[in-house]
């Protein structure tokens, strides 16, 4: 009998002491934002803390090696698909022109470094895919009948977005008798990377490459005179100097942030953790992430706190993977 109480007493004990442990955490702020997140049951990474810091040091050097393209101001123009076009294919050519005070940018990729400055393409509202040469057309292959939305923006080589008018360009167009495959992605001509997946089974029990593992669009139709939020980053997977921190970034359309003198705010919460805010339209930094899964989710929100619908395009979550 004594020894029993002794086992539940020491059971007790134990209990109570990671409750405890559970329990202590930190947090960190800054006037642009904060997150404390711990990741739910069903995600593979472990407990974390995670708070804003600076861009790493290798990203300032970047930026200073880089002289004043920086500054620069790119203007984006989608020649095609036109907008309302209707294309009777499930191939759908993009074609791009870039102008403006371009000091200097222009999108390539280094192939020793596999970077340079691009263009991200987004398809609805999937995950963007990086445009490197606009010489040559960027392909979609396999788009499924129906309206479509095509967003386009100007990106520096470590994908953080240029924010100046004209960078960000958007054309609605339609799929008609295209003769797509359900049962298959939307892919790109190069690569073949994954721009959509077109079946929700697939979706989940299949992650696509890059560690994007695509949720299907459930989005409707979207108003581009109505304030609109672009995700951008994080996406796909993180390893070696890219795993910590981890950069937010986003493109914002016909709405102005707090900070910025206006009315908005981003909300974001990290593997469901505790809902912190952007005030200022400017990337952010996260680190303290642990290896595993991640979910980022990012939400526009009006001056009293309520999510702003458009198509279902302003709230959008992301699954991401962090190697370590």
């Amino acid at each position: 009998m004594r020894s029993t109480a002794f086992v539940f007493v020491l059971v007790v004990a134990i209990f109570g002491t990671s409750l405890l442990i559970a329990g202590c955490g930190g947090t960190a702020s800054n006037n642009a934002a904060s997150n404390t997140a711990s990741a739910p049951a069903n995600a593979n990474a472990g407990p974390q803390n995670l708070s804003v810091v600076e861009a790493p040091q290798r990203i300032k050097e970047m930026m200073a090696a880089r002289g004043e393209q920086d500054q620069a101001q790119p203007v984006l123009k989608i020649v095609e698909p036109k907008a309302g076009a209707t294309v009777n294919s499930s191939t759908v050519k993009v074609k791009l022109d870039i102008s403006g005070d371009l000091k200097g940018y222009k999108p390539h990729m280094d192939h020793e470094t596999k970077m340079g400055n691009h263009i991200h393409v987004i398809l609805d509202n999937q995950p963007y895919e990086a445009y490197y040469n606009l010489d040559q057309e960027f392909e979609l292959r396999n788009v499924m009948d129906g309206e479509h939305v095509l967003r386009v923006f100007a990106s520096r080589p470590w994908h953080e977005s240029y924010k100046n008018e004209g960078s960000f360009q958007m054309v609605k167009f339609t799929v008609k008798n295209g003769g797509g495959d359900a049962k298959q992605p939307t892919t790109t001509a190069e690569k073949e990377q994954v721009m959509a997946n077109n079946n929700s089974q697939t979706a989940e029990t299949k992650p696509s490459p890059e560690g994007k593992d695509m949720r299907p669009s459930s989005a409707g139709p979207v108003d581009a005179k109505k304030p609109l939020l672009t995700f951008s980053r994080p996406k796909g997977e993180y390893k070696g100097n890219d795993a910590d921190p981890i950069m937010i970034d986003f493109w914002l359309t016909n709405a102005k942030l707090a900070g910025d003198g206006g009315e908005y705010k981003i909300r974001y919460t990290v593997n469901g953790g505790e809902p912190r805010f952007i005030d200022r339209w400017q990337p952010i930094w996260l680190g303290g992430w642990t290896a595993g899964r991640h979910t980022i989710s990012l939400e526009l929100l009006d001056k009293d706190g309520n999510p702003v619908d458009n198509g279902g395009y302003n709230s959008t979550v992301r699954d991401f993977t962090v190697v370590k």
